[in-house]
């Protein structure tokens, strides 16, 4: 089962996105590799991304007050979005930009195969802590695929660890492959063309990111199958049908739900008072995320009408 938040990802993220970034800053320094300068700056702001979304699971516990009266949940969608901005602005665009000067004023590598052991050594830290990330989301997953999971998961500390952890790898390989064909064939450009092929790969999984998680901050509401088993335990008992529904998450393991209900015509307030609660208890138990119900009671006028 998945902790809380996939606590154990982050946490395994950030301590090898820390090694990392030491180990890929020395080795800029020995080789004055521009792919290496770019990759330990990328870690570096994985790092701090790790931090920033800690901080955001524990700002999120934080109990609900009369300013706030539905807690503080919202702040781990906050956080993962700033942690997608800090990707795009720290990772890409300094990528972007070191690859570019390095185009246009090619530097020679000194000390390659330091680059070269470092970076096997980083794709196998980072290739744990994607592991990890991709153990810690499967419960979560479910039979969809990976792209379903990290459209729709309400979870947003998983898809950023998983797509920030994939995009490191991908990075690691075409820094190597920069690297590579740079002592392989004596020409600084190709290690600054994979500089420049890790920044337009760290700006796609930005802009993933930030679209993702600035609509949950938004508010995005019930997917069609959670959608229907709340319609389906509302529809019960003395509840004839569903007239309209709200539904919005104000946190990914909160579930607020508004709903307009037919009850049966003539019921006395105390059987109307009992509908709705059972009403309610059906669909925690279908839903355990709805935690928070609100269900007005009202005549079918269509079938009246009709």
């Amino acid at each position: 089962m998945a902790s809380h938040g996939g606590t154990r990802a982050i946490i395994a993220a950030l301590l090898a996105n820390a090694g990392i970034a030491a180990a890929k800053f020395i080795g800029y320094l020995i080789t004055g590799s521009s792919s290496m300068l770019a990759e330990s700056v990328h870690s570096l702001a994985d790092t701090s991304n790790q931090g920033l979304l800690l901080l955001g699971g524990q700002r999120a516990k934080r109990a609900a007050t009369p300013e706030h009266p539905f807690g503080y949940g919202r702040d781990r969608y906050f956080y993962s979005f700033i942690v997608a901005l800090l990707l795009f602005a720290l990772g890409s665009v300094f990528a972007l930009y070191e690859g570019i000067h390095k185009l246009e004023e090619p530097e020679e590598l000194t000390s390659p195969l330091v680059a070269v052991a470092i970076l096997v050594v980083a794709i196998a830290l980072e290739g744990y802590s994607f592991r990890t990330a991709i153990a810690e989301s499967r419960s979560l997953k479910g039979d969809g695929t990976w792209w379903q999971f990290i459209r729709q998961s309400k979870v947003p500390e998983l898809p950023v660890v998983l797509l920030e952890d994939f995009g490191a790898l991908i990075g690691l390989v075409l820094a190597l492959l920069g690297v590579g064909l740079t002592v392989f064939t004596g020409n600084p450009v190709f290690d600054a063309l994979g500089t420049i092929a890790i920044g337009l790969l760290l700006g796609v999984i930005a802009i993933i990111l930030i679209i993702e998680m600035k609509s949950l901050l938004v508010g995005e509401g019930a997917a069609p199958p959670v959608l229907r088993q709340i319609v389906e335990g509302l529809e019960s008992g003395s509840v004839e049908r569903v007239i309209h529904i709200r539904t919005q998450y104000i946190g990914p393991e909160e579930l607020l739900v508004a709903a307009k209900i037919a009850l049966a015509t003539g019921l006395p307030l105390k059987e109307v008072a009992q509908a709705i609660d059972d009403a309610e208890a059906r669909v925690r138990a279908a839903v355990p995320v709805a935690r928070i119900i609100y269900l007005e009671p009202d005549l079918d006028r269509s079938t009246s009408q009709a």
